[in-house]
């Protein structure tokens, strides 16, 4: 017997992109454009270094508390293992998801988390 195309042997993650008529292409580039380092996150890393080098916080000044982004976009070999079912870390799980729920928010989707994904 002929192999049809089924769906057992895509992965969740590319099950999910072709039922939400989502391009891989797209979410890298969503990827990128979320995660690239802006003029704030560069300078929530300088207060956080200076506060480190100073060791003791002045009492007029805060503790740094917001995070940065990461400025790792999702790269195209990452969506590959991902829609082949193949190891992802989970800090590129979680930036393919940002990037997921995205595109979703662009076509008033809504948002998905990790686990309707891998």
């Amino acid at each position: 017997m002929a192999k049809t195309q089924g769906t057992s042997t895509e992965s969740k993650f590319a099950q999910f992109l072709t039922s939400k008529k989502l391009d891989p292409r797209r979410v890298v580039a969503a990827s990128r454009k979320i995660e690239k380092l802006q003029p704030e996150d560069r300078l929530i890393r300088l207060k956080k270094r200076l506060g480190r080098a100073a060791g003791d916080t002045p009492a007029g000044e805060a503790k740094e508390t917001r995070k940065p982004r990461s400025g790792r976009p999702v790269t195209g070999r990452a969506i590959e293992a991902a829609l082949k079912g193949g190891l992802v870390s989970g800090p590129t799980k979680t930036r393919i998801v940002r990037a997921v729920n995205h595109l979703l928010e662009q076509k008033k989707q809504s948002p998905v988390d990790l686990r309707a994904l891998f």
